[in-house]
């Protein structure tokens, strides 16, 4: 099964997965923001720079604004990465593979896009926006649970897991980014009190403040985090974990094609810089150094999987 369907659902479930991360995002900034008192605007720049859409909003507003960016992020017709866009997109890309999709999972899909666009019909208010973001989440895992619950675990499957994982590694980078090497204030704010609020919400962001307690205790430093969100296999939006279902998902495919295609060796090389590295390494490299280098081999290795499966043929 390869070339439009493949691209229609690896594509369907990055762009559900982006959608998530952007409210995720915008999160992130929102509560980073509270910490930062007289800063309030300042952050969101760095928030829509990591996100890759800071150029198209500059390119049609005159200032930064947390109202502006909030909306340009979750609603605004405009830039194509926004949450609104992204659901929109993967929805069309579930009508185009409607005869691959169980009736749960379209039914899921369909009823997040409605929910989405009712949602963001008009500007959120700093009062519903905890509510709004938290609807994101909620109809997209239920794509997800549909998905899960009733699909066969077929090719059809791994595109979709592979699509997932892919966004979801990219987030995670991008929301390690945006703490440690946009948003920290200065060297000298490395392990102060303000450090740590900024290092426990991004635990928040990412559903992780429960697993990462029960697996270091209550003391938050960045040392543990970094190491539970890029290392830890256990933990299901860390950069290993979605590398290895990657690399897991791939070699299903493989096997089921009688082929090993050049995007099998590459997230095997991938799964490898996890395994060979400790945090410790990974500090003294250069946390944004190395989180750089992790997404760029993800864009490729996402290009590579295209040429690999003929999405465009």
């Amino acid at each position: 099964m390869l070339g439009k369907t493949a691209n229609g659902l690896y594509w369907m479930f990055r762009y559900l997965e982006r959608a998530e991360n952007t409210s995720r995002l915008v999160e992130t900034g929102q509560r980073i923001g509270l910490t930062r008192l007289g800063q309030d605007d300042d952050e969101w720049g760095s928030v829509m720079q990591s996100a890759s859409v800071l150029n198209g909003y500059n390119a049609s507003h005159d200032e930064v604004t947390k109202d502006a960016a909030i909306d340009w992020m979750l609603r605004s017709k405009d830039n194509p990465a926004s949450v609104l866009s992204t659901i929109s997109e993967a929805r069309q890309n579930a009508r185009m593979v409607r005869t691959a999709l169980t009736h749960e999972v379209w039914e899921a899909m369909n009823g997040c896009y409605m929910a989405a666009r009712e949602a963001l019909a008009r500007k959120v208010s700093e009062r519903d926006l905890p509510a709004v973001l938290g609807l994101i989440r909620q109809r997209t895992a239920l794509v997800r649970g549909a998905t899960h619950g009733t699909m066969l675990r077929n090719d059809i499957y791994n595109f979709v897991r592979i699509g997932t994982f892919l966004e979801r590694a990219d987030a995670t980078g991008r929301i390690l980014d945006v703490k440690y090497y946009v948003l920290l204030p200065s060297a000298m704010a490395v392990g102060s009190s303000i450090d740590n609020v900024h290092w426990e919400t991004i635990l928040r962001s990412v559903s992780a403040r429960g697993g990462f307690r029960m697996a270091y205790g209550s003391q938050v430093n960045a040392h543990d985090i970094a190491q539970f969100l890029i290392l830890d296999r256990r933990m299901p939006r860390s950069l290993n974990f979605c590398a290895t279902k990657i690399h897991a998902n791939l070699r299903h495919l493989a096997t089921d094609y009688g082929t090993e295609p050049q995007s099998l060796v590459m997230s095997q090389t991938l799964v490898d810089r996890f395994l060979k590295h400790d945090i410790d390494s990974v500090f003294d490299y250069g946390l944004h150094e190395y989180i750089q280098t992790v997404l760029s081999t993800l864009g490729r290795l996402g290009g590579q999987i295209e040429k690999d499966y003929r999405f465009y043929e």
